[in-house]
């Protein structure tokens, strides 16, 4: 097992996972073929140094799922420079590799994807998380994920300074309207949820102020407030009054979440830091040996 893959397992992350999602990755960029214009070239005995380097400011995050993909290519000579979380400066070297050249261009492109994709999310995260600096609320993420890549985009949140809410549909309960809807009533549902999955947390979700005594009365752990006004907020944390976890949901923006914050609430969901975080950039820079 690659090196750089264990070390993820010390954020929780399971390195077979993404030992198979590395492989999928290099697969779809070969399309069954080989890099013909690398091969072509290219002497298949070159040897290069290469820098990974930060072409922007921001937070790091994926630098050992980059340096997995350089052993994956049969890379040896591999080091990471910068800690996961750790915020970079534009023209930092964040990893360093040597060995064939071919080699190092075939994990070029699948390197920097995971690279710049995960640290736009931390530098997203930290956005956000520094937005609300000072207050008792935390930042924290959904399931607006990308398909097959939760596990590293929230791992990447975490390294941003966010907390994740749950990881899959069996972690923990949440409510909606549509189960509201189906199961007759807010009371019932959170009965029947704590009947099935005594030990599981439960949040509901409520989009309105009429909803509250139902919510608080219910089993729940947690109450979700769903695009609610900032005034409907303060007035729901007043009369939740410390009974329950209080949990804000869509409308947030940067403008407004500070407002949101200081009205008492405990976790502030936020979708964008996952799905519509942009990239930060990152390049890869071959070195000239003295």
């Amino acid at each position: 097992m690659s090196t750089f893959l264990n070390k993820l397992s010390e954020f929780g992350i399971s390195p077979n996972e993404i030992s198979k999602l590395i492989a999928s990755a290099l697969v779809e960029d070969l399309g069954g073929g080989v890099d013909i214009t690398s091969t072509s070239t290219i002497k298949e005995s070159a040897n290069s140094v290469a820098n990974f380097v930060a072409r922007k400011n921001g937070v790091v995050a994926g630098l050992y799922v980059a340096a997995a993909v350089l052993e994956s290519c049969n890379l040896k000579e591999i080091k990471v420079l910068a800690n996961e979380g750790a915020q970079v400066k534009a023209g930092q070297v964040v990893i360093e590799v040597r060995g064939n050249t071919r080699s190092i261009l075939l994990a070029e492109r699948t390197a920097l994807n995971f690279l710049t994709h995960l640290s736009g999310i931390a530098t997203q995260t930290k956005v956000w998380v520094d937005s609300i600096s000072g207050t008792s609320a935390k930042i924290r993420d959904t399931r607006k994920t990308n398909p097959g890549l939760r596990t590293l985009e929230k791992f990447a949140v975490r390294m941003g300074g966010g907390i994740n809410h749950r990881m899959s549909l069996s972690d923990e309960g949440l409510i909606k309207d549509n189960h509201i809807a189906a199961a007759g009533d807010i009371k019932l549902a959170a009965q029947n949820f704590k009947k099935n999955f005594p030990g599981k947390k439960l949040e509901i979700e409520i989009d309105h102020l009429s909803q509250l005594a139902d919510a608080i009365a219910s089993e729940a752990d947690l109450i979700m407030l769903d695009n609610f006004s900032l005034e409907d907020c303060q007035a729901a944390v007043q009369q939740i009054n410390g009974a329950k976890k209080i949990e804000v949901s869509g409308g947030i923006t940067l403008e407004n979440v500070r407002e949101f914050a200081q009205t008492g609430i405990d976790y502030i969901a936020i979708g964008a830091i996952t799905h519509s975080a942009p990239a930060l950039d990152f390049g890869l820079d071959f070195v000239k040996e003295k």
